[in-house]
């Protein structure tokens, strides 16, 4: 077991590639995360100063806390965060910094100072575990820039939490504190503090990080690896959309269609990303669940709401940065071959171009091959529209569709003298998948200057709606009633509140959908399910090796080995994971050896991945 895992690791760790699956991590402390926060909102252009100010003053989307850092502060430290407050509202982005650093350094130095005065042992423990947790804020920045000090302080921090003593248990058997040993464990904390970010004067910070001082004035670059700021979520959306694909729908087996396979691994993958997407494994899926909406994705700084995000900010590819707070709704890429053009706005008329767009432009990627191209555009002609039995194909209700919907269809296909005499119909036309292709300026885009243009977006089907909530571009509209209501007040419909009702009982009739989730149960798990895909697109490597496509094998490895790993940890089925992380070990052997270009064991290591596999699929859940 143990040669297996330093197996793993040296191909994990060393051959580099990134998971698209997520870790959780622990919850952080309020002044910490507000600290966190601070680097991260820093590094956007223009500064956000009120999402800044914000997270010192509230709490972080998700935190367990109940108060922003500062009011924490006035609380539990008898450190007056006065300057920093002061900074922030001058909006001096290196005063800021500054302050927030010394500031967090100052309450790791308090609870050291509790941990050591205290009589207890229960209070000692607690003021150990606070500061360690406060040194999180700038655990990864000495980490990049000077490992040895990382490990000396690491080696620190256990000296301290395995001096600390016990209570015991019901007063037998407690420990007194070692307080000489503690005294010398946070010496070599403290000092490290006391040189790097507890001085007076900071350098200048082009780009804010907790890089020690004395790093930033080695002059030496230094990569800091990305990370998102507490508050982020950039999981899967629960309960998991349904996905609906053409040719399963015809009973073809997707290992029979390697292009499309192969694209089914791109959309999963984080390697066609530039950093930091592609180091934080972001993927086209992270967004697009099932080919759906993600409605938990949130980062801040990027999103104003969860299922939203700014694509074209200072994030994820600064060279594209439009300079605008514009986020946009995440949008439903189901039926995506009968919904051109593409974007909100309808700029792209090709979904190739806009695939190309997003993968170099939006997200920093490499130029894409044209067999990544192919692919990803062959994979995402496949989605199609979830079944409705209260539909036609051509959009006409069947009988199992409720009264109040059939006078709402009425409604729908009245033509208004506030819509220009058209109805609702005329633009989300029923027998062309509730769309007509074209993009409308209905009100709903505030101008960005007087006389400006840029109001028109893309006719948004309706179909599967009833999911994808909350709706227009901005995801401004919390319901499908909210839209009717919104309708008719901005365009004086003049609809009764009954009509109103029905008119929103028949949008949700053709949003709706008989099975929109994904069902598991103790057998049929979410790790089958990830296991079947990801053996699905390793198929693709029979038509691959014997081309010998190094390129795109090693893309494929990457991805796929990382993402078997990384799902392992989920499996229900605890005996068979061993065999689970082995065969992701057998899957990367063969990246390795197409890097050597040692051909035939490729082929071999290969061979062993498909009986494996085979061998291990009745236990994979």
């Amino acid at each position: 077991m143990r040669a297996l895992f330093a197996t793993l690791a040296s191909v994990f760790i060393f051959s580099g590639p990134v998971a698209a699956t997520p870790a959780k991590e622990a919850p952080w402390l309020p002044e910490a995360a507000a600290y966190r926060l601070t680097l991260f909102l820093g590094n956007l252009e223009p500064l956000p100063w009120d999402e800044i100010e914000a997270a010192w003053t509230e709490p972080y989307r998700g935190s367990e806390f109940s108060v922003g850092a500062l009011a924490w502060l006035d609380s539990e430290s008898d450190d007056a965060p006065d300057s920093l407050r002061d900074a922030i509202m001058g909006e001096n982005r290196q005063v800021v910094f500054a302050e927030a650093t010394r500031l967090i350094a100052d309450r790791i130095e308090e609870e050291l100072d509790r941990a050591l005065s205290a009589e207890d042992s229960a209070t000692t423990q607690q003021a150990v575990r606070t500061a360690r947790e406060l040194y999180r804020a700038f655990a990864d920045g000495i980490a990049a820039a000077d490992p040895e000090a990382a490990r000396r302080i690491g080696l620190a921090w256990l000296e301290l939490n395995s001096s600390t003593g016990s209570a015991g248990v019901l007063g037998a058997g407690a420990t007194p504190a070692d307080r000489d040993t503690m005294a010398v464990a946070r010496a070599v904390i403290s000092g490290y503090l006391a040189e790097n970010y507890l001085i007076d004067d900071f350098a200048p910070r082009q780009m804010l990080s907790a890089l020690p001082e004395t790093a930033v004035l080695g002059g030496r670059a230094i990569e800091v690896p990305p990370s998102l700021p507490p508050g982020s979520d950039i999981f899967d959306q629960e309960p998991l959309p349904r996905l609906v694909l053409n040719f399963e729908e015809q009973g073809i087996d997707e290992t029979d269609l390697p292009l499309v396979a192969y694209g089914d691994m791109l959309f999963d993958s984080a390697q066609i990303f530039g950093s930091p997407a592609r180091d934080l494994g972001l993927a086209c899926a992270t967004c697009h669940n099932r080919s759906d909406v993600n409605q938990r994705l949130f980062i801040p700084g990027a999103s104003h709401q969860p299922g939203a995000i700014d694509v074209d900010g200072a994030f994820f590819n600064p060279i594209f940065n439009d300079r605008r707070d514009d986020p946009l709704d995440i949008p439903s890429l189901r039926g995506l071959r009968f919904t051109g053009p593409y974007g909100r706005d309808g700029r792209f008329a090709s979904l190739r171009d806009f695939s190309r767009n997003v993968i170099v432009n939006e997200f920093g990627g490499e130029e894409p091959t044209p067999f990544i191209l192919d692919a990803l555009v062959a994979y995402m002609l496949e989605f199609d529209f979830l079944p409705n039995s209260m539909l036609t194909p051509d959009g006409q209700l069947t009988d199992a569709a409720p009264e109040a919907a059939r006078r709402g269809e009425a409604v729908f296909n009245t033509p208004f003298a506030g819509l220009g005499d058209r109805s609702c119909a005329s633009c989300h036309v029923p027998d062309a998948n509730f769309l007509d292709r074209r993009a409308h300026d209905i009100g709903s885009v505030a101008p960005a200057y007087e006389g400006a243009r840029v109001g028109a977006m893309d006719t948004p089907t309706l179909l599967g709606t009833a999911y994808t909530a909350p709706y227009f571009h901005d995801g401004s509209l919390p319901t499908l009633a909210a839209v009717v209501d919104w309708f008719d007040e901005a365009k004086s419909l003049g609809l009764t509140e009954a009509e109103r009702a029905d008119l929103t009982a028949y949008l949700e009739t053709v949003g709706a959908a008989d099975e929109p989730y994904e069902a598991f149960d103790a057998e049929n798990t979410a790790f089958r399910l990830a296991f079947s895909e990801l053996t699905t697109f390793a198929s693709t490597l029979d038509t691959l090796l014997p081309r010998r496509d190094a390129e795109h094998i090693l893309l494929l490895t990457d991805t796929v080995a990382a993402d078997l790993a990384a799902d392992t940890s989920t499996m229900s089925n605890l005996e068979a994971r061993p065999e689970v992380y082995a065969l992701a070990a057998r899957l990367a052997e063969v990246g390795a050896a197409v890097r050597d270009e040692d051909w035939a064991a490729a082929e071999a290591s290969w061979s062993a991945f498909q009986t494996e596999a085979d061998a291990i699929n009745e236990r994979a859940f």
